[in-house]
């Protein structure tokens, strides 16, 4: 336990010391829904569009952190050899990637309630009934995305093209999933293309929780689709996942 504190403890110092990593996972979500705050007002299906937006924030941050996050340093640590000489170290993998993931997780819980202090400041959203039932829904989102930023990390191959990769993946998915604003009057096959992805299901499952009042258990159709979405990632990851350089 000792060990994987420390770990995880080294993994916040190398994120927070890095300040164009942070920005980007940490920072970026909360200028994007500033920006888009200041655009919708009203309502959106009946709901406050604030409190609309923040959800859909809530789905990208977890995206971005979990997803994104994941795989980009994955992906940079073992083409530039960090991942081998871990290997070698006697620290156990588990430990390393554990701890990396938790780090994530910690990240996502920090932006998610800073999230929600800019939309009760600066758009009066209001603030989560059902806290309990929400930190679930954030733990259930960082480990879906987990997993799949492990199996995109496995597969890409390049450092150089990781960040453009990842982002090629994301921004359609927030796009296509809610996470910019409702989805309703998209054209069909960009609707059936958001009914498959991930990102939708868990901006569902918040939406519910954070603006129906429900608890997390209630959208058990969501729930299964980001369990098989998570058996996909888990299965890539441990059928793909390398430790050594690729490109050198």
């Amino acid at each position: 336990m000792k060990l994987f504190v420390h770990q995880l403890r080294s993994e916040q110092l190398l994120f927070w010391r890095s300040r164009e990593a942070a920005f980007f996972i940490f920072g970026f979500p909360l200028l994007l829904f500033l920006l888009l705050g200041s655009v919708y007002t009203g309502k959106i299906n009946g709901a406050p569009a604030s409190s609309v937006l923040l959800a859909g924030m809530i789905g990208y941050g977890a995206a971005n952190t979990a997803f994104a996050g994941t795989a980009i340093i994955l992906v940079y640590r073992r083409e530039y050899g960090i991942l081998k000489r871990v290997r070698a170290t006697p620290l156990p993998a588990w430990v390393y990637l554990a701890s990396s993931l938790v780090s994530s997780l910690l990240v996502f819980l920090l932006e998610t309630v800073l999230l929600f202090a800019v939309g009760r400041i600066f758009f009066g959203a209001r603030l989560p009934g059902h806290i309990p039932s929400l930190v679930v829904a954030v733990l259930i989102g960082s480990v879906v995305f987990a997993a799949l930023g492990l199996a995109a990390a496995a597969l890409i191959r390049s450092a150089e093209g990781s960040s453009a990769a990842i982002n090629f993946i994301l921004l359609p998915m927030a796009f296509l999933s809610g996470s910019f604003g409702p989805t309703r009057h998209y054209p069909g096959f960009l609707r059936a293309i958001g009914d498959v992805l991930p990102l939708k299901y868990f901006i569902d499952l918040v939406k519910a929780i954070y603006l129906g009042g429900h608890a997390v258990w209630s959208r058990p159709g969501a729930l299964g689709v980001l369990a098989a979405w998570t058996v996909v990632g888990v299965t890539v990851a441990l059928l793909r996942f390398g430790w050594e350089p690729r490109e050198r």
